[in-house]
């Protein structure tokens, strides 16, 4: 694979401290022209889904040969693993704790590897720390990747077990999906896990959260400020919205609470 030199980063860091900055200080240090692009940091702390559910949606959006480094890593220091992937011509990594598990159910052809920590003095990493494993492990691994410096089967072992997602998918039956809010943007829109193929049988749809039935709309503006909506948003997601105001607090509803759609 051909490396394009853009390295994305999303992480649960937030902006309060140097941690992001400290790692993209050790990328560039490694490799001078990484071009790197936050995808996000407000990912809710230790909270692995939200950041595989917005790298799986979004990777598509940058050049083949990109490096995507996400970090959710409650279990850093232990014995847990880190994943590295190369699928449809991008490098993913991660650590091996569900968070590029969905993203994995569907990487048909994917190429799933389990980092060799012995590689690190290969590459003149000095010994990790027990905290901040961004830094220490992910950053310089990313900017070897990116510069073609190294490959996944230089420095890690092929696989083919990983952690799993850990929440569910959608389920599917006659008139009726079933799934779960993702996330919360920062407008107060719901986010699900439901797409839009999965409802494109449903005439009429319907969605069904927190005890209110919302109806499909095609955007905000179909309808008046402070009434609720659902669409199929630009990740071709289903979300629950509430025009000019916050669905989120209107409703109460924080991720992790079920949504259904169905017919009207």
């Amino acid at each position: 694979m051909q490396p394009s030199g853009v390295i994305t980063i999303t992480t649960d860091f937030g902006h309060k401290g140097p941690f992001v900055g400290v790692m993209k200080g050790v990328i560039v240090s490694r490799f001078r022209d990484a071009r790197i692009i936050d995808l996000t940091h407000d990912i809710p702390a230790q909270w692995p889904p939200e950041a595989g559910f917005w790298v799986r949606r979004s990777y598509r959006y940058f050049p083949p040969g990109s490096v995507h480094l996400a970090i959710v890593d409650p279990g850093v220091g232990t014995e847990r693993d880190i994943l590295i992937v190369e699928y449809d011509h991008h490098y993913f990594m991660a650590p091996d704790n569900g968070l590029l598990g969905r993203m994995l159910d569907y990487a048909d052809g994917a190429a799933v590897f389990k980092l060799d920590l012995g590689a690190l003095e290969r590459l003149g990493i000095p010994t990790p720390s027990n905290t901040f494993h961004g830094r220490d492990v992910f950053a310089p691994i990313a900017a070897e990747l990116a510069a073609g410096n190294t490959t996944p089967v230089s420095i890690a072992s092929a696989t083919d077990t990983w952690i799993p997602a850990w929440v569910e998918e959608p389920e599917i039956s006659a008139g009726k999906v079933s799934g779960s809010i993702i996330t919360v943007d920062a407008f107060g829109n719901l986010i699900s896990n439901i797409e839009g193929a999965m409802i494109q049988d449903l005439d009429t749809p319907v969605v069904h959260v927190a005890g209110h039935a919302i109806p499909l709309r095609m955007t905000y503006g179909n309808v008046k400020p402070g009434e609720y909506l659902a669409l199929v948003n630009s990740f071709d997601v289903v979300e629950v919205a509430r025009a000019e105001s916050s669905a989120a607090q209107g409703l109460g509803v924080e991720r992790g609470a079920p949504v259904t759609v169905t017919n009207a």
